[in-house]
C-alpha cells in the first residue's frame, strides 16, 4: 500500500467514521435504505415484556394479533390513538423484502395506483426514539420505521409507519461480527464527536496540521505517525464510559433459532411483537415485488381494532 493511501486510511479512521467493508454493513445498507420515513374490544396479556395491549390486524391475506410493549409508552399510546382513529384501515403493506421485513403505515398507500412510489407518508409528526436493549429485532418484532441517521441523528420514529420482522437465522460467528461492527461504529462516532467539539479545538488543530504535512511526499510517513499518536491520545478520552455492545444469551438463542434482523438492534425502536398469525406475516413476506419492493399485488390492512 502506498504512503498516500495509508495516510488517507488513518485520517478516515479518525474523522470520517471508517467502517470495515463486510457482509454485515452491506446487508444493513441495502435493507435499511428508506426505512422511515373499528369497535373497541382492551385486554391486557402477559408477555416477556410484562402486560401489553393486544390488537387485531385484519389483512387481505389473513388475521394477525400483535401486542404493544409498555416499555415504549410513547409508541404504544400513539399506535392505540391511530388504531382508534381507523388511520391504518385500507392502507397497504407497501414495502416487502424477503427474509427481512414487511412495512406498512403510509396513509398515502390508501387507494394508491399500481406502480406509484410509496413510503413518504405519515401523520405529520415523529416520535421520540424509545430504543431499549431488551427489546430487539427477533422474528415477529413490531418496530417503528424512520428516516436515516444522516437526516435524523436522534433516530426519531415515523409517526405511523411500522415494520414487522421476518428475518432469517444467523450463525454465532455472524453475530459476533455484528457485535464488532456495532462497537466499531459507536467508537468511531464518539471519537469524531470528541475531536469536533469546540473545547477540543487543540486536538483538531493538530489533526489539520498533520493533514497539511501529509500533502508533502517527503513528510507523509511523519504525518501518518503524528495522526496515529493523536488517535491513541484521544481514544481513552473519547471512549470514557463507553460500554461495548454484546448480544445477550436470549438474543443469541433467538437469532440462531427463530431468526430476526440483529443488525438493526439499537438503531430502531421495537415496540411490540406478533402474538399469533406469524404464518400470515411469513406469507406476506414471500409475496412477489416490483423494483422498489412494493408488492405486485396489493397487500391490504383491512382494519385494526383493540381487543378487550
Amino acid at each position: 500500500m502506498s504512503q498516500v493511501k495509508k495516510l488517507n486510511m488513518v485520517i478516515c479512521t479518525l474523522i470520517v467514521l471508517l467502517l470495515v467493508a463486510c457482509g454485515v454493513s452491506a446487508e444493513t445498507e441495502k435493507f435499511t435504505e428508506n426505512l422511515q420515513k373499528g369497535s373497541q374490544k382492551v385486554e391486557e396479556i402477559e408477555t416477556p415484556q410484562k402486560k401489553s395491549i393486544k390488537i387485531s390486524v385484519k389483512t387481505s391475506h389473513g388475521d394477525v394479533v400483535i401486542a404493544l410493549y409498555n416499555e415504549t409508552p410513547k409508541h404504544k399510546e400513539n399506535f392505540i390513538k391511530l388504531v382508534n382513529e381507523n388511520f391504518y384501515d385500507s392502507t397497504l403493506f407497501h414495502r416487502v423484502i424477503k427474509d427481512f421485513m414487511i412495512q406498512g403505515g403510509d396513509p398515502n398507500s390508501r387507494g394508491a395506483a399500481a406502480g406509484v412510489a410509496l413510503g413518504e407518508g405519515g401523520p405529520g409528526y415523529t416520535i421520540d426514539a424509545e430504543i431499549k436493549p431488551n427489546l430487539y429485532h427477533k422474528k415477529g418484532a413490531l418496530c417503528a420505521a424512520r428516516q436515516g441517521d444522516n437526516v435524523n441523528p436522534e433516530k426519531r420514529s415515523s409517526g405511523s409507519q411500522f415494520y414487522v420482522v421476518t428475518g432469517k437465522t444467523y450463525q454465532k460467528e455472524e453475530l459476533e461480527q455484528m457485535e464488532i461492527q456495532q462497537n466499531r461504529q459507536k467508537e468511531n462516532g464518539l471519537m469524531q464527536a470528541f475531536i469536533q467539539a469546540p473545547e477540543n479545538a487543540a486536538y483538531m488543530a493538530r489533526l489539520q496540521e498533520a493533514q497539511a504535512m501529509g500533502k508533502e511526499a517527503a513528510k507523509r510517513a511523519e504525518a501518518e505517525a503524528a495522526i496515529n499518536i493523536l488517535a491513541e491520545e484521544i481514544k481513552p478520552l473519547a471512549l470514557a464510559g463507553f460500554v461495548p455492545f454484546k448480544f445477550t444469551e436470549e438474543q443469541l438463542k433467538d437469532y440462531s433459532t427463530i431468526g430476526g434482523t440483529p443488525f438493526l438492534d439499537n438503531a430502531y425502536t421495537v415496540f411490540g411483537e406478533v402474538m399469533s398469525g406469524m404464518e400470515i406475516i411469513n406469507k406476506i413476506g414471500k409475496t412477489a415485488t416490483a423494483p422498489g419492493d412494493r408488492p405486485l399485488e396489493d397487500v391490504v390492512v383491512l382494519s385494526m381494532e383493540i381487543i378487550k
